[in-house]
């Protein structure tokens, strides 16, 4: 079975998505639809702007989620089986799915971005990854400190992502490290992403996941929340609200997909950032950078 995964931010890089503006028709709509729809021109920061500009809360999330969405509709033999994204590429799954339009999709991420950004501008925070511990040592450490913070990324075994408020997540990584971490190192992002810090950010999120359509997807997506195989359409919208506060599955929900029949993975979007993670998971299993 074919399985397509969608990367989250951070994959953004200058020039990304030129050739398939260039090159195609299709894109070359979509793309500009979606200036119309954000009411400012994305392409030219996506095609000319500096790695600052691709950083900007407003731009980030949109730029990635295009560079997938469209990279998708825009390739020969697209016929998911099941699909899975990274956080924010959850949403770029479910157009590719059919469970979101195209333009719900964008406006949803565009409101995605802009909230989280609220949420971390509230309570300084942040997030730090930690290497080569087990999930067990690192949940426990994360617990037994004062102040917020939790497990927010299984990204694959021994690499994990801790989100939370500042001094909660410094203190974390000094435990991670006297327990024996190979790092515990405070990542460069604007706020505690995937963590109760995130609250604030969900509830206005949930407000425009209620108001949006979404239908029968053609394929079942995995969620983050779950890690499971999910097709119905009001599940679908609940996982996607509690995502803002609760931790990706990444490397359960590969697990998951492998288990289903999965045999093949083709990572859709900018970077091969999510084609590592699936070789660390399973290094018997085919994988494909689109």
């Amino acid at each position: 079975m074919k399985a397509y995964v969608f990367p989250g931010q951070g994959a953004q890089f200058s020039g990304m998505g030129k050739d398939l503006y260039e090159n195609s028709a299709v894109a070359k709509e979509l793309f500009e639809k979606a200036n119309e729809i954000l009411g400012f021109r994305i392409t030219d920061i996506m095609f000319e702007g500096t790695a600052e500009e691709l950083k900007e809360t407003k731009v980030t999330q949109p730029a990635v989620f295009l560079h997938s969405v469209i990279l998708a509709k825009t390739l020969d033999n697209f016929k998911p089986e099941m699909v899975a994204g990274h956080s924010l590429g959850e949403f770029s799954a479910l157009v590719a799915n059919g469970a979101l339009s195209f333009e719900d999709g964008l406006k949803l991420v565009s409101q995605r971005a802009i909230a989280m950004q609220k949420a971390c501008e509230i309570t300084p925070s942040t997030m730090a990854a930690v290497l080569n511990l087990e999930d067990k040592i690192v949940e426990d450490i994360c617990a037994s400190i004062d102040g917020v913070v939790v497990a927010a990324n299984y990204n694959c075994p021994g690499q994990l992502v801790i989100s939370g408020e500042y001094k909660a997540v410094e203190l974390a990584c000094e435990k991670m490290k006297e327990a024996g971490a190979k790092r515990a190192l405070i990542l460069p992002v604007g706020g505690a992403f995937h963590s109760p810090m995130m609250e604030p950010a969900r509830e206005e999120l949930a407000a425009a996941i209620e108001a949006t359509t979404f239908s029968t997807p053609i394929c079942p997506v995995y969620q983050n929340v779950t890690a499971s195989a999910v097709s119905d359409a009001n599940e679908i919208k609940k996982n996607l609200i509690i995502q803002l506060t609760a931790p990706v599955k990444w490397t359960q929900s590969v697990q998951q997909m492998i288990a289903d029949g999965a045999t093949s993975f083709t990572e859709v979007g900018p970077g091969k950032v999510l084609v590592g993670l699936v070789n660390k998971i399973d290094k018997e299993v085919e994988t494909i950078s689109a």
